[in-house]
Formats: structure tokens, C-alpha cells, sequence
């Protein structure tokens, strides 16, 4: 425990990206040693920066409910552990949010990790963390990925972000929230009980 404490506070420290954050470092994550569900997403924003509670937005409530979780059992970190892309908030570009830190990630996810031994079940939410983790398909479009979700796992699950942006992608691709929504929540009821 003594790690856990230690490595997380270092990491609540880090100020490796400080001169590209607008707003200044305020990495925003939430594990702990006893996480079962692992969910990446892309990086805080805004709102997020400012209370330090991640999905506490829009893209949170939708995700919530992807999920079926209240959030009692989605801010439970022995259930869900959060580890974003990047952990602090990278700033505004023309349309929308720049892309996470790219020193992240390779910085500190691997670390991060080492202190959920129990991961089961990971979340690669959006683009950049199914970039990021799943090399061999990296040339696929987000909505192929998705489409063939089946091929990751049981390690991964693949979903698009539940930002209000996307929700003309949602409109186009009723099967996601048809087919793939319920084995979704299928996968992570086992882990509320």
C-alpha cells in the first residue's frame, strides 16, 4: 500500500508536460489496487480539470448509462479504475480539445497499471487509446474497430467517446447502440456485485 500511496502521489505531481497546458498540470485519475474494469479515455476537460473528477461532464453521463452503472459504482475505484491518455487537460483547438499530452502515456500508464493487478476488462475509448493499444489496427477507421469490438477481446472493449460531438456518429451507426451496448453491459454487470 505503501507503494501505491507513494507512486500515485508522484504521479499527482508530475508536471512533465507543464509548458504545453494551459491551465497547468492537474493530472486526473482514479484506480486502485483493487480495479476490475480499466477504462481509457482521452483526456480531461475543462470541467474535469477544474473539480478533479474524471467523466464528471456530458461524456460521463453518457457513458454512464452505456455502461448501466449509477455513479456510485462508476466512481467506486474497486470496480472502475480511470486512467485517461493524457491526465491533465491539454488546452482548446479549432474544433474542440487538442489531442492528449503524447509524453503521457508511455510516462506513466505502465506504472499506473502495475497497481491494478486485478484488471479484467479494459475500455479503450475513442481514437487515441485504440491507437495507442491496438498497433495492428491502427490504419482501421474508428467505426471498424467498433464494428469487429469481438476481435479485442477479452482484453479489450472498444467504444467511441460518448462526447455530445459524436453524437451525429451514434445517428449513423444505430447497430452500436443496438448490438454492441448490450454486450457491453452483458461484460461489466458481473463486476457490481
Amino acid at each position: 500500500m505503501e507503494d501505491f500511496q507513494s507512486i500515485t502521489h508522484q504521479i499527482r505531481s508530475c508536471k512533465l508536460c507543464e509548458t504545453h497546458l494551459p491551465l497547468g498540470p492537474r493530472p486526473v485519475f482514479s484506480i486502485s489496487p483493487k480495479s476490475k474494469i480499466l477504462i481509457i479515455g482521452q483526456a480531461p476537460g475543462t470541467k474535469v480539470h477544474k473539480t478533479g473528477i474524471p467523466w464528471n461532464d456530458p461524456s460521463g453521463v453518457l457513458l454512464r448509462k452505456w455502461l448501466n452503472v449509477s455513479e456510485q459504482e462508476f466512481y467506486n475505484p474497486d470496480i472502475f479504475g480511470i486512467v485517461p491518455m493524457g491526465l491533465c487537460y491539454p488546452g482548446k483547438g479549432k474544433s474542440g480539445d487538442l489531442p492528449p499530452r503524447p509524453e503521457c502515456a508511455p510516462e506513466w500508464h505502465e506504472v499506473l497499471f502495475k497497481l491494478m493487478p486485478q484488471l479484467q476488462l479494459t475500455l479503450l475509448i475513442g481514437q487515441y487509446s485504440q491507437k495507442y493499444y491496438l498497433k495492428q489496427s491502427e490504419k482501421l477507421t474508428l467505426t471498424k474497430r467498433v464494428e469487429s469490438f469481438q476481435e479485442y477481446l477479452p482484453k479489450y472493449f472498444v467504444l467511441p467517446h460518448p462526447s455530445p460531438r459524436n453524437r451525429i456518429w451514434l445517428k449513423r451507426n444505430p447497430w452500436f447502440e443496438e448490438s454492441v451496448i448490450p454486450r457491453l453491459q452483458a461484460l461489466v454487470k458481473p463486476f457490481l456485485s
